[in-house]
């Protein structure tokens, strides 16, 4: 079997963890014309953000994700989840700002935050390894893939090489490193994800995500889907690739997540991937099996 997140922050923090998903107003280098201006071809009008919250205040969001869980939980801390576009874009005196602010309240217990990797400069490594000596601090790194054609079809605009880059910095800098990881991609195999798991392993992650590639609403990756130009994984075929990614994981690398959803409202295809509670069922009893 494999360390899942709830283990690893059971024995982290002695508790059960939960993520508050925040807002921090960002924007994308490839959404602002730095580099593109479409985004990652599958990426949602709100930049993977879709269940974080809302607002110019950074604690109000936090005391609001805080009161949407806690009613549902006997016992938990919390971390504070940048999640929305890339959360390491922007100047360092506001990147500063939000991140303290995020970090004050007694009930946080760490700091997340996702990002790209051509978004980390060594100033920004500074600021993270700052805080990381107050509360813990994690990077995840939108990876997807290291097949380079996939690279480009999906538009995530850096080489791998920056990816690889930035692994190292963060690490020497005692930083920890989650990694994303997509399950479906158009022309890839099994071997292909197979190969990124190895990649980003052998590049120092501390953690993986695993996601299948959904189809949203609105989306460039619609239009393809729509017109026949690829098809979406089945259930069956997603548990067969994610058992074999997991498979090549050492024991000490964490998985913090199994699969990925998106909106039900904006939701295209995989329609199955709409029943979150009927996948995880599955996806846990198929990885158990010899």
């Amino acid at each position: 079997m494999y360390k899942t997140a709830n283990e690893y922050y059971k024995q982290k923090y002695g508790d059960k963890v939960y993520k508050l998903s925040l807002d921090g107003g960002f924007t994308c280098p490839n959404r602002d014309g730095t580099i593109g201006s479409g985004g990652c071809i599958f990426c949602s009008s709100f930049g993977s953000g879709d269940f974080a919250e809302k607002g110019d205040n950074i604690v109000d969001q936090l005391e609001a994700a805080k009161h949407r869980v806690e009613s549902k939980i006997k016992s938990g801390k919390y971390i504070a989840y940048f999640q929305a576009f890339t959360s390491t874009y922007a100047s360092i005196e506001k990147l500063k700002k939000l991140y303290f602010e995020a970090i004050k309240p007694d009930y946080i217990v760490g700091l997340s935050i996702g990002t790209r990797p051509d978004c980390l400069g060594d100033d920004v490594v500074d600021l993270l390894k700052e805080i990381n000596v107050i509360k813990p601090v994690c990077i995840e790194l939108g990876l997807q893939t290291t097949n380079e054609n996939s690279a480009k079809y999906i538009r995530r605009g850096y080489e791998n090489a920056v990816y690889f880059d930035a692994v190292k910095r963060l690490r020497a800098a005692g930083i920890e490193v989650v990694t994303h990881v997509i399950l479906g991609l158009p022309n890839e195999t099994a071997d292909d994800t197979i190969k990124t798991t190895l990649d980003a392993v052998n590049a120092g992650t501390d953690g993986v995500k695993f996601h299948l590639l959904h189809v949203l609403k609105n989306t460039d990756l619609e239009g393809e889907y729509l017109s026949g130009k690829f098809e979406c994984l089945s259930l069956e075929n997603y548990a067969e690739i994610l058992k074999k990614c997991i498979a090549v994981l050492p024991s000490d690398v964490v998985v913090h997540r199994i699969t990925g959803d998106g909106a039900k409202r904006d939701l295209v295809a995989p329609t199955w991937s709409a029943d979150k509670k009927m996948v995880l069922n599955f996806l846990n009893k198929y990885l158990k099996e010899d």
